[in-house]
């Protein structure tokens, strides 16, 4: 609950100041620093939000009531990251903790709060993300990884595994920080319009949401809709999101005649999932997917792969299967859709399921018993 209206929190000093560290982000890095933003302000907390303007044009936090410093983070090291360094020193001062949110900002924040100097804030790593690269890159991002987690006084990781693997690269306290994803609103149209806009016919809907990066494995998502193609009646995938792959997807999809939509970035998810039949997740790795605790919440059932933190999110409420099988993913998903059943069953274990997280209340509650833990009150 607030604490007070934004008048009288505004003419009192705040009980405590944080900086919320953000590198270039559009996902769900960015909309959790902007619910933290959001209900931090409202329990008196006084927020800075530091990253590039672009983050601040996305998700707009300083409506949420916080304050908005621009430092250049990008989503690779440059030379800029020396001035950026300096700029995120500047609106730190006077802060009692810091917060950054992903590798690169927990690197620039590393360095601008430092170990040794004086009146040093402390310094909370939250990782959202698992390091994929392999070669010279992989290495590389590993070395800074660890560089940034045993900066941090606290690290959050936003599922068990993240957690796991602050601990083994010597992060002196590492825990577990879900990131409750935040409500959709209710769908603005009923299924039957939804499906008529994605389809004009009566067949079965999967979709998959997300940005079309490497992460995602859409490809083996393409290669399990080929297999849909012998299905009667063939169900229609459709993807919603835009990314760097979106070019070479269109030209697979054009290429080999698959029931495949590309939908660029959509702000109806809520809408698409009342029309849609199942959800589907290919991913590489997740920590606790958006679209996932969307559906279950939404009762669509989820068919996803059994990575990162998915199955501690999911429970018995989603099937998985393996990663980089797209017979296996192809498989259940027709299989899936000829068991009304048990797609039925699996939408109700997937609210029940959704019962057991965390909100985007606790989220908060939690990350400002971390900022009390270690900020001066």
């Amino acid at each position: 609950m607030a604490d007070g209206t934004p008048q009288e929190r505004a003419s009192k000093p705040a009980r405590l100041r944080a900086v919320l560290v953000l590198a270039t982000a559009v996902g769900g890095a960015g909309a959790h620093v902007r619910s933290l933003a959001a209900g931090l302000t409202a329990r008196g907390v006084a927020v800075t939000v530091a990253g590039p303007g672009s983050v601040e044009e996305h998700f707009r936090f300083t409506d949420t009531g916080a304050r908005f410093a621009e430092v250049e983070i990008s989503t690779a090291p440059r030379p800029a990251d020396v001035a950026a360094v300096r700029a995120l020193r500047e609106a730190c001062a006077g802060a009692h903790v810091v917060h950054a949110h992903g590798l690169r900002a927990g690197l620039v924040a590393g360095a601008a709060v430092g170990r040794h100097r004086p009146g040093r804030r402390p310094l909370v790593l939250t990782l959202h993300n698992a390091v994929l690269a392999t070669g010279p890159k992989g290495v590389l991002t590993r070395l800074m990884e660890g560089r940034a987690v045993r900066a941090a006084d606290v690290v959050l990781g936003a599922s068990g595994d993240l957690v796991a693997r602050a601990r083994k690269l010597g992060a002196s306290d590492a825990r577990l920080g879900p990131v409750g994803a935040p409500a959709l609103p209710p769908p603005r149209r009923d299924r039957d319009a939804v499906r008529t806009e994605l389809t004009g016919a009566d067949r079965p809907i999967v979709l998959a949401v997300g940005r079309l990066a490497p992460q995602k494995a859409y490809p083996v998502l393409l290669d399990a809709a080929q297999d849909w193609k012998g299905l009667d009646p063939v169900p229609l995938l459709v993807v919603a999101g835009d990314g760097p792959l979106r070019d070479e997807l269109q030209a697979r999809i054009d290429a080999d005649y698959l029931p495949v939509r590309l939908l660029g970035h959509r702000s109806d998810v809520a809408d698409l999932l009342a029309g849609a039949d199942i959800a589907v997740l290919a991913s590489e790795w997740e920590a606790r997917s958006l679209v996932v605790q969307e559906a279950l919440r939404a009762g669509v059932p989820v068919v996803a792969t059994e990575v990162g933190g998915t199955p501690e999110l999911v429970g018995d409420a989603a099937v998985l299967v393996p990663y980089g099988d797209s017979a296996a993913l192809g498989s259940a998903v027709a299989d899936l859709l000829e068991d009304h059943r048990k797609r039925e069953l699996l939408a109700e274990l997937g609210r029940v399921q959704a019962e057991s997280w965390p909100d985007e209340r606790d989220t908060v509650e939690q990350v400002l018993s971390v900022y009390e833990e270690l900020g001066p009150l």
